[in-house]
């Protein structure tokens, strides 16, 4: 077998994945692969954008930007130098739910490279110049952001859709609420997400079980314990059946569409991502494709998403066309939900729509950092660590009597939430 094939086949089985636990108890979901000596890590610590404080929303992803900042007794340009001179990569992000973040470096750095995460995780600075930086980078990015249709179509369907909970405060803040965010306020958000026993790791690369504990002890077991997280109660897509328009003078209109979904970790999920599928989801071959563009011409892209967060689940759309031709097409959208929903799919198109979801499935891991973001997501879930390989049998098994008892969680009635921006006719 050459090099090619090997690499190959080690992307395409993430199904060898083990645990290993450190000395501290921190566990990570291992996959060896000796083929090229680099290690992927990818990390998640429970607690995101939904904690974030009252009227400082734009928080954790204040907090994520920070963390390579400077940190122990390293400024912001020293801590980035170190990480250049050894070609090491180091990323942070926020998510409605999660911290997280990965690094790669080659096998010959990784002592250094697993000692500058630990600094980042529990020594970060929040120097004054770097806050009030990221601060700046923040603010301009949401002014920019105020004439995107697409960026103020979906933060208006967010608010519309989770009125009055978390997740409809925009991830990213306001020009307000992160103008209004103090250092006291990154300081005790670290302190409440960051912690030892709420992160998932994964691992993949040249690295044995044996070092990789030692890594594992170095990069989280001097963590303290995270302290407690808000509850955020579960909640649903409201106002269905309505249509918001955000007034904006361009010629083309972007619109946000949703309904009910099924979370990730529910038995539906996976009947509701082949229909998703086959409605919006299958690119070319989706039924929305084919209706609203390719037969109509209404738009360059059109589609759906099944969204899965810890306390909400929907089916989300999008797509964006002329003005004059928003009624039609949102008419066209709802006429194909309906006939999903009054006849299902035919059952060659459900036949093919498994074929693909299985026959692609391998795609996903085709890098160390793909597989270490796939495991990890994995875990955060907590679907088990044999998820990945029964995953293909569980979408072979969908069959017509689960496509419509999903379509009848997700779709119900047909009615949606529908936020344009733009200046739309016939909405």
């Amino acid at each position: 077998m050459n090099l090619a094939e090997t690499a190959a086949r080690t992307a395409s089985s993430p199904t060898t994945a083990l645990p290993v636990v450190s000395a501290a108890g921190v566990e990570a979901w291992h996959v060896e692969s000796p083929v090229v000596p680099m290690i992927a890590l990818a990390f998640t610590f429970e607690g995101g954008a939904a904690q974030d404080p009252e009227g400082k929303a734009g928080c954790a992803q204040m907090l994520a930007r920070l963390l390579d900042e400077g940190a122990g007794d390293l400024v912001s340009d020293a801590f980035q130098e170190r990480l250049a001179a050894r070609a090491i990569e180091l990323s942070f992000h926020a998510g409605p739910d999660a911290v997280g973040g990965s690094l790669k470096m080659l096998l010959k750095h990784a002592d250094e490279a697993v000692a500058l995460l630990a600094l980042a995780l529990a020594k970060p600075r929040f120097d004054t110049d770097a806050i009030e930086r990221v601060r700046g980078q923040m603010i301009a990015g949401l002014r920019y952001q105020q004439n995107d249709p697409g960026v103020m179509a979906s933060r208006r369907f967010f608010k519309e859709a989770f009125a009055g909970h978390a997740y409809g405060r925009p991830s990213s803040g306001t020009i307000e609420s992160v103008a209004a965010i103090t250092r006291d306020d990154l300081v005790a958000l670290h302190a409440q997400v960051v912690g030892r026993g709420r992160v998932k790791v994964a691992a993949v690369g040249a690295i044995g079980a044996d070092r990789l504990a030692e890594s594992l002890n170095l990069a989280f077991g001097a963590l303290p314990e995270a302290g407690a997280l808000k509850a955020i109660p579960r909640t649903t897509v409201q106002d269905l059946g309505r249509r918001v328009v955000v007034d904006l003078d361009v010629p083309q209109s972007v619109i946000r569409f949703g309904m009910a979904g099924v979370a990730w970790r529910d038995p539906d999920f996976i009947p509701a991502y082949v229909l998703n599928h086959i409605l919006g989801g299958g690119s070319f071959t989706s039924r929305l494709f084919q209706e609203v563009r390719e037969k109509r011409g209404l738009a360059y892209s059109v589609g759906t998403s099944l969204v899965s967060h810890r306390s909400a689940a929907m089916v989300w759309g999008y797509i964006a066309t002329k003005n004059e031709r928003v009624g039609e097409a949102m008419g066209v959208i709802g006429d194909e939900i309906a006939r999903l929903i009054g006849d299902g799919p035919s059952d060659e198109e459900l036949q093919k729509a498994k074929d693909y979801l299985t026959g692609s499935y391998a795609l996903g891991f085709d890098t160390s950092t793909k597989i270490a973001h796939q495991l990890v997501q994995i875990a955060f879930e907590e679907l088990g660590m044999d998820y990945i390989g029964r995953r293909n049998e569980m979408v072979s098994r969908v069959t017509q009597d689960d496509i419509r008892r999903a379509a009848g969680r997700t779709f119900a009635d047909g009615r949606m939430l529908a936020v344009a921006a733009g200046r739309p006719t016939g909405f």
